[in-house]
């Protein structure tokens, strides 16, 4: 991969959400063709493994979707339903373990549907280029940059002719017309689906602060935030979140879901408003208490009251001394202004 690719890789997954990833709720609908390897795959964590001497009754085991040689002049595409709709950035079309057979040349359409609408024919939809016909190495991450500023909730993934991809994502910016909502509509503030992102954190050595704000309960251990263990006196750990819009906070819900032995013994959350990320993560802000000390308990999910007094904009997740925590969810009401 070339440093300018590299660069863009880098951005898109450090400053922008998969809309598409299937743990958010995304879904493949439609593909031309899956014979090889499902269509399903294109959206599963992970770049896709690969097994030697694994076979099916179709031919070779892939962790990706895979159509058959086509022996006609047309080519092959999936339409994969958003989790959301966004503003899309850019996308990474990788072709991780597709060597001899992965499509030389790739572009992708995009559209906004509503909500239910029952579509049979996907190729007769008005649907915008936004990626245009571009080049795909084999056995790797393809990143490119979206320009077009359009809101989208699927998108359409052409392959040129026919072969193999092992995964799709597309990275945006979470769009939600907050002003649609009822007034007395209670909203998980911290929800990565609804815009919010962990800004930074005091360490993550064994797992991700995103994973803190992912849909459901974490499945295992690794499907948390978690530390390493400290050794100093009157250490802590902390994450920053920037919340999904402005809002005050009511209710959070802290889960140490599968943390047993490694739970933090006690946190702190607290809050502040401001519209400069970078003064929150240099600490130029005031922050202000939305709990005393809570003491934790293993594999439990804590629902704590707060104020909610205050309209704010990021919130701080102080777990003593270190450990891990699954989910942390800042229930509330989105500002009106």
């Amino acid at each position: 991969m070339s440093t300018q690719h590299q660069d863009h890789l880098d951005r898109l997954s450090s400053q922008y959400l998969d809309l598409a990833a299937q743990r958010l709720g995304g879904a493949v609908l439609y593909a031309t063709d899956d014979f090889f390897a499902e269509k399903e795959n294109l959206i599963k964590p992970g770049r896709g493994i690969f097994i030697p001497d694994k076979y099916t009754d179709r031919g070779k085991w892939m962790d990706g979707w895979e159509s058959r040689r086509r022996r006609d002049t047309g080519h092959d595409w999936a339409v994969v339903r958003l989790a959301t709709q966004g503003r899309i950035r850019g996308f990474d079309i990788d072709t991780n373990h597709f060597l001899g057979n992965h499509p030389p040349f790739a572009s992708i359409d995009a559209i906004h549907l509503r909500a239910n609408e029952q579509i049979t024919e996907w190729d007769k939809l008005p649907w915008r280029e936004i990626l245009p016909r571009s080049p795909l190495a084999p056995g790797s991450q393809n990143p490119y940059l979206c320009a077009d500023e359009g809101i989208y909730n699927h998108v359409r993934l052409h392959i040129y002719p026919d072969g193999g991809v092992a995964r799709l994502r597309v990275y945006g910016e979470v769009s939600v017309d907050w002003k649609a909502l009822p007034e007395d509509r209670e909203v998980d503030l911290a929800a990565a689906i609804h815009g919010a992102r962990a800004l930074g954190c005091s360490d993550m050595f064994f797992s991700k602060m995103s994973n803190l704000l992912m849909p459901g309960r974490g499945i295992n251990m690794g499907d948390g935030w978690e530390t390493r263990r400290s050794r100093d006196k009157g250490h802590t750990d902390w994450v920053i979140i920037r919340l999904a819009t402005a809002g005050q906070i009511n209710r959070i819900v802290l889960d140490t879901a599968h943390f047993k032995g490694n739970y933090p013994d006690r946190c702190i959350v607290e809050a502040c408003f401001s519209e400069d990320d970078a003064a929150v993560l240099n600490g130029d802000v005031a922050w202000h208490a939305l709990t005393s000390e809570v003491k934790l308990e293993p594999d439990t999910e804590h629902e704590i009251s707060c104020p909610g007094d205050q309209v704010v904009t990021h919130a701080r997740l102080t777990i003593i001394p270190d450990g891990g925590v699954s989910r942390l969810r800042l229930f509330g009401k989105p500002a009106r202004s």
